[in-house]
Order: structure tokens, then C-alpha cells, then sequence
């Protein structure tokens, strides 16, 4: 079940990411698409790249060393994720892990007020 979730999710996402905004125009991001709303505000809103990653992740920055962001469906999935140790170095905003990794104080201030506004 969590599996076809996030291909829903993914293909939503893939969508909704590919209708960049111009001046003014509404947001084109599937409200319940977590995942496609937060994109869509770091690299619209807040003018940072990032990318989605596999089905349920965002790559901010360099792959190697940039934060990157795993979503799940719901806030408890992420608690757990970290009680388990797989959150080691990440921070739980709502349904999401931010993983910071190097990324700059103004750059994961944006992404998490990104994070918080879903």
C-alpha cells in the first residue's frame, strides 16, 4: 500500500514539476502533493535548484553534499523513521526528514519554511 502511495505521489509530482510559475500565475502543484508543493516553493518561491530524487525525495543543491529531503505519509512514519536510527543527522518537519548534510544556515532556512508552510 505505502508503495502505490508514493507512485501516485511520484507521478503527481513529475507532473506538477514540470509547469514552472511566471510572474504572478497561481501554483500549479497539486495541493495534497506535499512532495510537488514543496518544490515547487524551493525553486520558485525561494529561487534555490532542487530536483525530486527517486519516489519520495528532494535533492537541494549538490548531490553529494546538499540537503536532501525524504517524504512520508504522515508525520508519525517520520518519528519512527529516526527512533529506528535510518534519521541519524536530519531534522523531522512535519512528514518530512530534512537530511542537512552541508548545505548554508540561509539555505535550509528557506527549505524549512517551505517545509513548514505544507
Amino acid at each position: 500500500m505505502r508503495a502505490v502511495a508514493f507512485i501516485c505521489l511520484a507521478g503527481l509530482a513529475l507532473t506538477a514539476a514540470g509547469c514552472g510559475l511566471s510572474g504572478g500565475e497561481e501554483s500549479t502543484a497539486d495541493p495534497n502533493d506535499k512532495r510537488a508543493v514543496a518544490l515547487e516553493c524551493i525553486t520558485e518561491e525561494k529561487g534555490l535548484d532542487a530536483e525530486l530524487a527517486g519516489n519520495d525525495r528532494i535533492q537541494v543543491g549538490d548531490s553529494a553534499t546538499g540537503p536532501r529531503i525524504r517524504f512520508f505519509l504522515t508525520g508519525g512514519e517520520a518519528e519512527a523513521e529516526q527512533f529506528e536510527g535510518r534519521g541519524e543527522g536530519a531534522e523531522q518537519i512535519k512528514n518530512a526528514l530534512l537530511f542537512v548534510r552541508q548545505g548554508s544556515e540561509d539555505d535550509l532556512g528557506e527549505i524549512e519554511e517551505c517545509l513548514n508552510d505544507l
